[in-house]
């Protein structure tokens, strides 16, 4: 049986600020909070496929520190990099 979208999206909020360090809370948080809602089923697919990966990776990926592997480099990716985290 499928999870149905607000479970699902319920679940992913909780994943994303819910990480290990402050800083992935915060980043995938406030991407949470913002803008998880209007991703695809499919992107929600490819944010599950990054919130496996370590959060000092994370972080150094979103802040445009280093550059994800190129299976990472997704769309996903492009809107937590683009997203004004300054912005309330």
């Amino acid at each position: 049986m499928t999870e149905d979208r607000p479970i699902r999206l319920k679940r992913l909020r909780f994943r994303c600020w819910h990480r290990g360090i402050k800083e992935a809370d915060v980043l995938l948080g406030n991407f949470a909070d913002k803008l998880m809602v209007r991703l695809t089923d499919d992107q929600l697919d490819r944010l599950e496929i990054l919130l496996e990966e370590q959060d000092i990776d994370l972080v150094a990926w979103i802040g445009s520190i280093r550059t994800p592997p190129a299976h990472l480099d997704t769309d996903v990716m492009t809107i937590l990099r683009k997203l004004d985290y300054l912005d309330r």
